[in-house]
């Protein structure tokens, strides 16, 4: 596989959105939602970033809360297909095809950065680091950005990104590419180095995800609609695990909270 790749240029072509589980997205799009609220800056936020539209192109996503939130939210995405499903759903979004990379945008615009799971699917750690700075740049000093990426602490995304991705891709595993990621030490190492200060650090995701995803499947189809909102709140039960010692060790995402000096 070439380098310098983003998940957006290596979605095999056969991958169907409509396969994605209603259920578990929901799940999904529920802890995403509760830690930007958990997180969020204090006080109006005139101008704010998401970095993807994959959560908008398959679910909900974030795009009601973060418009409840800001002035003006701007959604960027590189891949075509992602791009046009988001906008499908939402034509009123503020969307721009960009590169996180190399986005279009002048230095110190956004008041506040939301990035989940973005920066994981690079297969090069330079892009990882170059996509920080250039995330600092665009971000106000002052400014908050919350960001999540695959927890390499966690000792099932380790093992996940040891394995080929031909082998992940042809048992189901992983539908798109999976790249380089950190886990939350080396992490607020670079962050630090690009010049935030982290203001907080946590884990996110903490049921055991393949199993779930499998499980969230068969509850969609055969389960009565009571029988699955009982399910999520299963699936949420496991965020308290959040707040125990072994968080990292469970937690499918690491999730920091940053300010721009």
């Amino acid at each position: 596989m070439a380098e310098n790749r983003s998940i957006q240029e290596v979605l095999p072509e056969t991958y169907q959105f409509q396969d994605l589980q209603k259920l578990w997205r929901a799940h999904s799009d529920s802890v995403n939602k509760a830690l930007v609220a958990r997180w969020r800056p204090a006080g109006q936020m005139d101008t704010v970033l998401k970095t993807d539209l994959f959560d908008e192109a398959v679910s909900d996503g974030l795009s009601p809360l973060l418009n409840s939130l800001a002035e003006r939210v701007f959604y960027t995405d590189s891949a075509l297909e992602v791009y046009e499903m988001a906008r499908g759903r939402y034509a009123r979004l503020q969307t721009i095809g960009a590169d996180v990379r190399d986005l279009p945008f002048a230095n110190s615009i956004f008041d506040a950065i939301i990035s989940n799971s973005t920066l994981d699917h690079f297969e090069s750690p330079g892009d990882l680091s170059g996509s920080l700075q250039e995330l600092f740049r665009v971000l106000r000093p002052g400014g908050q950005m919350i960001l999540t990426l695959d927890n390499r602490s966690n000792p099932m995304i380790l093992l996940r990104n040891w394995l080929p991705f031909s082998l992940l891709k042809r048992l189901k595993i992983v539908p798109y590419y999976v790249g380089v990621t950190l886990g939350p030490h080396r992490l607020q190492s670079l962050l630090k180095e690009t010049g935030f200060d982290v203001i907080e650090v946590d884990a996110i995701m903490h049921c055991p995800r393949v199993l779930a995803v499998r499980v969230a499947r068969w509850v969609e189809r055969h389960a009565s609609l009571r029988t699955q909102k009982s399910f999520l709140r299963l699936l949420m039960a496991f965020e308290g695990l959040s707040r125990l010692p072994t968080r990292f060790l469970t937690g499918y995402f690491v999730a920091v909270k940053v300010r721009r000096r």
